[in-house]
């Protein structure tokens, strides 16, 4: 399933509702009993997940559909409950740190590291992202994130997949410069990070992407290639096989000694090749308002946002 959150009109309310083929099912016409918004589904994922899925496998189903155009499509949680922000692709990092000079360090092999990010700062698809005042080193960051469906504390790596309601794309939006200079103090990211985080178009569930799971002892992969264009020209290539650590390795330390709740969000980190930061800004350039920024993720689909001052 693809799940969207949606509006009409500028300034109604977010919706929940179904992808299907270049149209939108609105939820309430497909379960007339179901909660009208993702973070309220998510709540009780167990039960709506299992009820959708068998609605969508129905060949007798009703549902109103409205085309893809016709509605307005924002980030599939428009406020997530937390969001953390892993480094999990090895080639990022290591090419990152020799930008700064720096060797990678033996700790960021024995466990993921992530920070906090804004939950207040999340848009979607087709949404304009404004340049901060202060930045002249405006980068995209090419990632995929999950949804946590199902609260847990000390979740173990075996059980993690049961957790997770479903992936979608992510554009961590970055202002270099003032990352650069921040950082220095010791604490990571903050301002150069929490102006703007894109996510979607919508939210694919784990049983879409079966054919493409790699199993593994320290939990699972997907073969997925990730590509980011700018102005049509791409820029960056990967796939999210590369993951250093998995999803289920994220989730297990997020969760030690602390609940998640569904609708937190779980970011990958950049895949290796994926910003202008690894790429060389003297070859690419930094991003300018007018620039249009599309991420896309095979089964995931596309994230596009233009630039503005």
């Amino acid at each position: 399933m693809k799940l969207v959150s949606y509006r009409k009109n500028n300034g109604e309310a977010w919706r929940a509702g179904l992808y299907e083929e270049g149209y939108i099912v609105e939820m309430n016409h497909l379960l007339p009993d179901a909660p009208d918004t993702i973070p309220e589904l998510l709540g009780e994922w167990e039960v709506w997940g299992k009820r959708l899925q068998t609605e969508v496998a129905s060949k007798n189903r009703q549902g109103q559909r409205l085309k893809r155009e016709e509605v307005q499509l924002g980030s599939p949680l428009p406020r997530p409950g937390s969001f953390r922000d892993f480094y999990a692709f090895e080639a990022h990092v290591k090419t990152a740190r020799a930008q700064r000079g720096l060797e990678m360090v033996p700790e960021w092999y024995e466990f993921p590291v992530f920070y906090f990010s804004n939950t207040a700062a999340f848009s979607g698809p087709e949404a304009v992202i404004r340049r901060p005042k202060a930045t002249q080193w405006l980068d995209y960051e090419l990632e995929v994130a999950c949804v946590i469906g199902k609260a847990g504390v000390n979740i173990s790596v075996e059980e993690a997949a049961e957790h997770i309601a479903g992936y979608c794309i992510l554009n961590d939006w970055s202002a270099r410069d003032i990352q650069r200079e921040e950082v220095k103090v010791g604490l990571g990211p903050a301002k150069g990070k929490d102006f703007a985080t894109s996510m979607g178009p919508w939210l694919v569930t784990p049983d879409e992407l079966e054919n493409t799971r790699i199993a593994g002892e320290r939990g699972d992969r997907y073969d997925l290639a990730m590509v980011a264009r700018v102005n049509g020209v791409e820029y960056s290539r990967g796939n999210l096989k590369d993951l250093h650590f998995t999803f289920a390795e994220m989730i297990a330390r997020a969760s030690a000694d602390c609940m998640l709740y569904p609708g937190d969000v779980i970011g990958s980190g950049t895949v290796g090749t994926g910003c202008i930061l690894e790429l060389g800004a003297e070859r690419y350039g930094w991003l300018a308002p007018g620039d249009v920024v599309e991420l896309e993720v095979e089964r995931l689909g596309i994230l596009r946002n233009r630039i503005s001052e």
